[in-house]
């Protein structure tokens, strides 16, 4: 494989987020190709400029095309790979019905690897180079995944789900096992080559007190460390977590009280968040990750993109998969485009396409790596056809800029729009 290329298109890059003053296309900048050398990008600009920098490079004409940072899904769970798409549940029936069944498969360490990989060739064909996944209880399940990431030379965050009660027996640690067990993994594959752990407590009714604590100090033992778990999904969800947590002031204590609030804090969904909760998330710097067709999916609820945004929080966005519908960030920013319609708050282009790889890449503290197109980034790259269907394509014939072309891709677009994939500056597709 080539060390070093030149690929010349629409090269599209932030110089900031499009959430803040000003127009949103304006945080965007496009220019004419961009160089890759070792896995990283050594320049963009004008095709003679990139070929006076790399003058032996081979160059991979996509004129028609449009070059992104690729796509960085910050919350998934891809031991749901096989049961996307489970019809007719909310959450608590549908974690009962289908997902728990299939989590106890990934005991099995055969089948952890057939869904590992079967899942980042699903979201590859996608055009997503990042994700951010829970596993399940078993140790296998995160070797599984990252030992399949490894193999690819992708960046990915993972770790074991810790759940001690309200899960069948099978699906079950202990607040000592799962401690146990997560620092194993953690210290096995923490800052391997582009792979990161994530503490990673389902949601706090599925942790006793002493398993959120026992996390909690995990955390502070490693704070380089993400932790990831959920927040606020459904209003009979933040019914239970109060009967099971009496004394809390509302669903984010549950998590504070046992020191697991913190700057490199995930928390899916954040659907109905109360002031204070607002107000920690906020000043601690978390960061709240939507996911549009889960929220659809199973009837959680439309987020606050908007009000949050303008508050200051750190968003990023993500499919959920399987509880999502659709392994594509391109379905995932349709719909996070159709709540905000529902909210009153429609998102321009490109704050669509900055969420889907900035935005996400600095929920999950990586946007110094990934998630744009920048001098020092590593080379993670879609190319997407922006004529991908007829459908698409007579409506992008009649665009008058590169927003409104691109914007039939994200609405309609699917695996057949991503001509490209470069994961670490190799071709993946």
């Amino acid at each position: 494989m080539t060390a070093e290329i030149i690929l010349k298109g629409q090269v599209l890059a932030f110089d900031r987020s499009p959430f803040g003053e000003g127009a949103p296309q304006d945080a965007a900048k496009v220019t004419e190709a961009v160089a890759l050398r070792d896995g990283k990008i050594t320049g963009t600009g004008t095709l003679e400029d990139m070929r006076t920098l790399q003058p032996t490079s081979k160059v991979v004409d996509h004129s028609d095309k449009l070059i992104t940072a690729g796509f960085v899904d910050a919350h998934v769970h891809y031991p749901q790979t096989a049961m996307i798409a489970s019809w007719g549940k909310r959450l608590i029936d549908w974690l009962n019905s289908y997902t728990f069944p299939e989590e106890m498969r990934f005991g099995d360490r055969a089948y952890a690897d057939e869904i590992a990989n079967r899942y980042l060739d699903l979201t590859v064909a996608n055009g997503t180079t990042t994700v951010c996944s829970f596993c399940t209880i078993h140790p296998e399940s995160v070797d599984a995944i990252f030992t399949a990431a490894q193999a690819r030379g992708q960046r990915i965050v993972a770790g074991k789900t810790c759940m001690d009660r309200n899960a069948p027996e099978g699906l079950r640690d202990t607040a000592q096992t799962g401690y146990d067990d997560s620092k194993a993994l953690l210290q096995k594959w923490h800052g391997v080559d582009r792979l990161s752990y994530a503490i990673t407590p389902r949601f706090s009714p599925t942790s006793t007190p002493e398993q959120l604590q026992a996390m909690g100090a995990l955390w502070a033992e490693h704070t380089d460390c993400l932790m990831q778990t959920h927040l606020s999904e459904q209003t009979d969800e933040i019914e239970w977590v109060k009967s099971l947590f009496p004394q809390a002031r509302d669903y984010l204590d549950t998590y504070e009280e046992f020191g697991l609030l913190g700057a490199r804090g995930l928390y899916g969904h954040a659907i109905y968040l109360e002031d204070r909760e607002r107000d920690r998330l906020r000043e601690h710097g978390a960061s709240l990750i939507h996911c549009p067709t889960s929220n659809t999916f199973i009837g959680s609820g439309l987020f606050d993109m908007a009000g949050l945004m303008a508050e200051g929080h750190r968003i990023g966005l993500a499919t959920d998969t399987g509880g999502g519908s659709s392994f594509s960030m391109l379905r995932t920013m349709a719909a996070a485009y159709e709540i905000g319609q529902l909210r009153g708050t429609p998102l321009h282009a490109a704050q669509l396409m900055w969420l889907a790889t900035q935005g996400s890449a600095a929920s999950l503290r990586m946007d110094d790596k990934v998630g744009n197109i920048a001098v020092g980034m590593e080379a993670d790259l879609v190319v997407l056809d922006l004529a991908s269907t007829p459908a698409i394509s007579q409506r992008s014939d009649r665009a008058s800029d590169l927003w409104e072309a691109i914007f039939p891709t994200i609405m309609m677009g699917d695996d057949r729009a991503i001509a490209e994939v470069w994961i670490a500056g190799k071709q993946a597709s």
